[in-house]
């Protein structure tokens, strides 16, 4: 039995897909609403919150591998009840921030759950992304209203990943030998500028989109509203005020773990474009 949580997110949707289509079962996907969700026949859906662990006592009954993410707040306690549960082997969502930006608090308690998770006897694999190309549905909402998108740092480029080639290493490690205690830092296959970004949404919805540059200290006022000063700097960082050359390094782990080439962002904005109109 293979339990993915965050079923219906960015990651978790794709992976069932793709251990669906490998003809993999049983499978369980985690939810915090089973009745709204809509998995492929075959899949299990179960309810649950990652923020509480308690919650999850009946889906991990008969679990041997779980796909799990970080940043989720009660990891330690979900860790000891999939230990208490059986699990034998856990496949985590941790950050490339990790190796990049290792002062940040983000990456500080991603590299604790790593720990957490390398010392709590069960087998491991540590997954790694970058920044996921779904984080330009930030600009949603002004695309769809304004047909523009106002960012800071317009022409770094980083090496965005597109969030089904995370579940698709996910699936190779939940499924295939070998795995089992490697860490993989997973990028898409170039770096690509914010320009280039807004590029590809406009010619997804065959419009022209505008882009903005704004400085970083605009971008810090709008953001540091929502989710406040510290987080602010730290998500500016990451999107180019701190660039250093392990953020901005492409790897070949997608490609050679799945053996298939990365998704471009050019990909992605195709495969979303819905979410702009």
């Amino acid at each position: 039995m293979i339990l993915v949580t965050g079923a219906t997110g960015n990651i978790g949707s794709p992976l069932l897909r793709e251990l669906h289509l490998a003809g993999v079962a049983p499978v369980r996907g985690l939810t915090r609403d089973a009745g709204r969700a809509s998995f492929a026949e075959g899949i299990e859906a179960v309810e649950g919150d990652l923020a509480q662990a308690d919650s999850l006592k009946a889906a991990l009954e008969g679990v041997r591998s779980l796909f799990l993410l970080s940043g989720m707040g009660a990891e330690a306690e979900v860790l000891a009840s999939a230990r208490q549960a059986g699990v034998e082997h856990v496949v985590l969502v941790s950050s490339i921030t990790v190796q990049t930006h290792p002062h940040l608090p983000a990456a500080a308690e991603n590299l604790a759950v790593e720990r957490l998770l390398k010392a709590s006897g069960m087998a491991w694999t540590i997954l790694r992304p970058t920044q996921f190309a779904s984080n330009t549905l930030w600009w949603a909402q002004s695309i769809r209203d304004q047909g523009v998108v106002r960012a800071p740092y317009a022409d770094i480029g980083l090496p965005t990943v597109h969030p089904a080639d995370i579940a698709a290493v996910a699936c190779a490690a939940l499924t295939e030998p070998g795995h089992r205690g490697q860490t993989y830092a997973l990028t898409g296959p170039e770096c690509i500028t914010v320009r280039r970004q807004v590029e590809a949404i406009a010619a997804a919805l065959e419009r022209e989109v505008a882009l903005i540059e704004i400085s970083r200290e605009e971008a810090h006022r709008q953001m540091a509203s929502f989710i406040g000063d510290e987080t602010a700097d730290a998500v500016l960082d990451l999107m180019g005020g701190d660039a250093n050359d392990e953020l901005l390094k492409v790897r070949d782990t997608v490609p050679r773990v799945t053996g298939s080439a990365a998704r471009s962002f050019q990909q992605w904005a195709s495969d979303n474009g819905a979410a702009f109109r």
